[in-house]
């Protein structure tokens, strides 16, 4: 059975046109910016190289793997595919998930988050150093069980393609059927925000269900603000690219034991020794304890006024 592993490459004329209909469309209503436009496009262009070779050697580690496998699985049934696409979605979602919370992962992963705007070309900010950084093994279970590698490329391809058109506020919401299962716009959207209530969530790629089985789930509820929390105030391609790594070595560099170190390279991002940055749960804490307090304070005041009130009649 022939499958064409490089599907994601033979898509990009279609995608290319959609990014162009959509910036032309937004530069007119002014909501899309040429350095946004450029920087993104410079990146994805860069990305071409880099991409091959880390996949040439993505597809040389699972032939690796295939060899030791424990099974031998036929590509040639339908029900091999429908459990590849859950296998692959399952591997993307930790991947991701893990992108957020390991600070080495994230120094590559937040390049995809630095555009303050979120449209398709910004959805083509691609990180130059994933590939590298052993993102790859989190697939690499697939060919150890038997799935052949230019099946796990293939799949990861489709979900590559799948995701282009999740970058977009054109779209506002699917039907409610397809919102429940897929990852949307709108999910997408609030993925992206550097709202702290919003931080670290729907980490799905063609599918929502692991964020609603896993607990990093969460509604679109208000408009997001994109971007970081600490933005890249540049539009500089290498200078987007290299930030991540250039804080991360500077942390390390700075530390005083081998303890903080470790911590710097694999803890979540925002973690520090003596708090004086925060990671997003910490945030998050921070934000339900405030709401708490608060309400406490509410309830305090309206059982005080009740007592006064109750005590003049």
């Amino acid at each position: 059975m022939h499958v064409d592993y490089t599907i994601l490459y033979r898509s990009l004329p279609v995608i290319i046109v959609l990014i162009i209909v959509e910036s032309v469309f937004l530069m007119k209503e002014k909501r899309e910016d040429t350095n946004n436009f450029i920087s993104s496009f410079v990146m994805v262009l860069c990305n071409f190289p880099l991409s091959t070779i880390a996949n040439g050697l993505g597809l040389y580690l699972f032939a690796v793997i295939y060899h030791f496998r424990i099974f031998t699985i036929s590509p040639h049934y339908w029900w091999i595919w429908a459990f590849l696409f859950f296998a692959d979605e399952f591997s993307y979602y930790w991947y991701h998930r893990m992108a957020h919370q390991i600070r080495f992962l994230w120094a590559s992963h937040k390049v995809h988050h630095s555009s303050q705007k979120f449209t398709l070309t910004s959805g083509l900010r691609v990180t130059w150093t994933s590939g590298f950084t052993g993102s790859y093994l989190f697939w690499a279970w697939m060919p150890f069980i038997g799935i052949q590698p230019y099946m796990v490329l293939f799949m990861k391809s489709i979900s590559a393609i799948y995701q282009f058109w999740i970058h977009t506020e054109t779209i506002h919401k699917m039907p409610k059927w397809f919102e429940a299962f897929f990852n949307t716009p709108s999910h997408h959207r609030i993925h992206h925000s550097s709202d702290i209530a919003y931080l670290d969530k729907n980490h799905g790629g063609t599918m929502i269900i692991f964020d609603k089985l896993f607990g990093t789930y969460q509604e679109e509820i208000f408009k997001p603000k994109y971007g970081l929390t600490c933005d890249i105030h540049s539009s500089n391609p290498f200078v987007i690219e290299l930030d991540g790594w250039k804080n991360l070595l500077n942390d390390i560099k700075k530390s005083e034991n081998w303890k903080d170190r470790f911590h710097y390279l694999f803890d979540s991002p925002g973690w520090s020794p003596d708090g004086s940055s925060k990671t997003s749960k910490q945030l998050q804490k921070e934000i339900l304890k405030e709401k708490d307090t608060k309400s406490n304070s509410e309830d305090s005041k309206r059982t005080n006024n009740g007592y006064f009130v109750s005590t003049i009649l």
